[in-house]
């Protein structure tokens, strides 16, 4: 088990690099609290769920620089960066068997990109 886990998260064009540190459950996203950067309720749970998922509500502090695409893209990103983050800093095998089983995007980065525009 490490004390600070550096991850990374991908999806299209964004790319989301989340710090998890054992806190009290402080989300920062570009130097900003997470509900005033994301101010939807449904992206605001999208960001959670991978701590819900792993019962670490109030535990961790994560601290994420995202960049590239657009909102969804970069909620998608840091939740699959934050995921990475709580299987490496927990070090369970079960938990990232629970994530795949729930959503395998979330340990497993989607290649896929918008098509680009034929010619004529």
């Amino acid at each position: 088990m490490a004390n600070l886990v550096l991850k990374t998260g991908r999806r299209k064009t964004a790319v989301a690099r989340a710090t998890v540190v054992k806190g009290k459950g402080k989300i920062m996203i570009n130097n900003q609290d997470l509900k005033s950067y994301v101010n939807n309720e449904l992206l605001m749970l999208r960001v959670k769920e991978p701590l819900i998922i792993a019962d670490a509500v109030g535990k961790y502090d994560v601290d994420v620089n995202v960049f590239g695409g657009g909102q969804t893209s970069q909620v998608d990103a840091i939740r699959q960066a934050i995921a990475r983050s709580l299987v490496e800093i927990t070090g369970s095998d079960e938990l990232k068997k629970r994530f795949v089983e729930y959503d395998r995007s979330l340990i497993v980065a989607d290649t896929r990109f918008k098509e680009m525009r034929k010619p004529n």
